[in-house]
């Protein structure tokens, strides 16, 4: 069938841009894909980063027509009628905050009554973290738009359940990201961040916001660290203040323990964190999901996550990680220790390999077509 995808995609950057490449090349594969993407995602006072464009290179992606301003709807217009005018079977929505509502309803309103497609949308989120009447009513219009539905965390299913009628939906968990490519050398990696071969190294990795809770690990560290050494990496770029970070780092006198590399990590660097790692630690007080446990797996890393939305349905607990209670620093720091004392890396890493095996691109594509038709073959009346 001929898919249009329309989302944050290359050259813009971050998660979901990634989730898009990878969605559109194992789609490629039995269909007819193409993508259009945003000239301007966020307005610049509501964007908190240094920048919305990849720096990096996307496993030979080309850039996707950059046409939608959410800030000017004539381009929502446009956007829906370029998705028209090939006449396709599907259009694609990324799904992940309210803020797009009006500009994604719109758009799949223009393209349905034009060309007679169907629509789908990819829920990261139903609904945001801090929720407002104002979010309900706005996600409403836009999914009411949609004809199927895929959810990755059992939480955005509730949301959705909640929110629509008897939708026409899937669960699929988030495929593993591949885009980055494979484990470095563990040695080398430590060498090019100037970390010893053999100590003890946790990660946290991607954008630093107050849910994600970093300064709750920063606590465990603390209480880690008087019983088992080792060093946490923090990288990712910080959207809101830094210096509270630092301040907190300098306080519990862990400055040698923690390594801060506080910018976006281009794609071509991915691999060295990762690969440099023991564990990936995911320290969320709230989410629905995470796409940093998939890039974990990537690499065979395991993860030590709270149980919060989504975070624990992918990781085994004894088997691809630990899961621990939220906004705990005390039990985060005894998860921690668990690990290294245990020397649960090599067994977890085994498990990881294992485990990602579920969390395949075919099953999406595969959940898509189920859902719109058999081998994705839509006709329209």
């Amino acid at each position: 069938m001929k898919i249009v995808i329309i989302s944050t995609a290359f050259p813009l950057r971050g998660g979901i841009a990634h989730y898009v490449s990878l969605l559109r090349k194992h789609l490629a594969e039995r269909h007819e894909v193409s993508v259009i993407t945003f000239k301007r995602q966020y307005p610049r006072f509501l964007f908190p980063g240094k920048s919305q464009e990849e720096r990096g290179e996307v496993s030979g992606e080309q850039p996707s027509p950059q046409v939608i301003d959410t800030v000017n709807p004539l381009t929502w217009f446009k956007a829906g009628r370029m998705a028209a005018a090939g006449k396709p079977d599907l259009i694609i929505f990324k799904y992940w905050m309210p803020f797009f509502a009006p500009v994604f309803g719109t758009i799949a309103r223009v393209a349905k009554r034009r060309s007679g497609c169907e629509v789908l949308f990819i829920c990261d989120n139903v609904l945001p973290h801090e929720r407002t009447p104002v979010d309900r009513i706005l996600t409403a219009w836009a999914l009411k738009a949609g004809n199927f539905f895929v959810v990755q965390s059992r939480s955005v299913e509730k949301d959705l359940l909640d929110l629509l009628p008897s939708p026409a939906y899937r669960y699929v968990p988030h495929p593993v990201y591949e885009i980055f490519g494979k484990s470095l050398d563990r040695t080398e990696a430590r060498k090019r961040l100037g970390i010893d071969h053999d100590d003890n190294v946790a990660l946290f990795f991607g954008y630093v916001r107050k849910y994600k809770g970093l300064h709750v690990l920063l606590d465990a560290v603390k209480k880690a660290s008087s019983e088992r050494d080792f060093k946490l990496i923090v990288a990712g770029e910080f959207y809101e203040d830094e210096k509270p970070y630092r301040e907190q780092i300098e306080a519990l006198g862990i400055g040698n323990n923690v390594r801060v590399y506080s910018d976006y990590i281009p794609n071509e660097e991915v691999s060295i964190y990762f690969s440099a790692a023991d564990v990936v630690v995911l320290p969320y007080i709230d989410a629905t999901q995470s796409g940093i446990t998939q890039i974990a797996y990537n690499f065979d890393r395991p993860v030590i996550a709270t149980d919060v939305g989504g975070l624990a349905e992918t990781i085994v607990d004894g088997k691809t990680g630990l899961i621990v209670k939220p906004n705990s620093a005390d039990e985060l720091a005894s998860s921690i220790v668990k690990f290294f004392r245990e020397k649960l890396s090599e067994s977890f890493s085994s498990g990881v390999a294992e485990q990602k095996r579920l969390y395949s691109w075919d099953n999406l594509v595969e959940a898509i077509e189920d859902l719109t038709g058999k081998g994705g073959e839509i006709t329209h009346s």
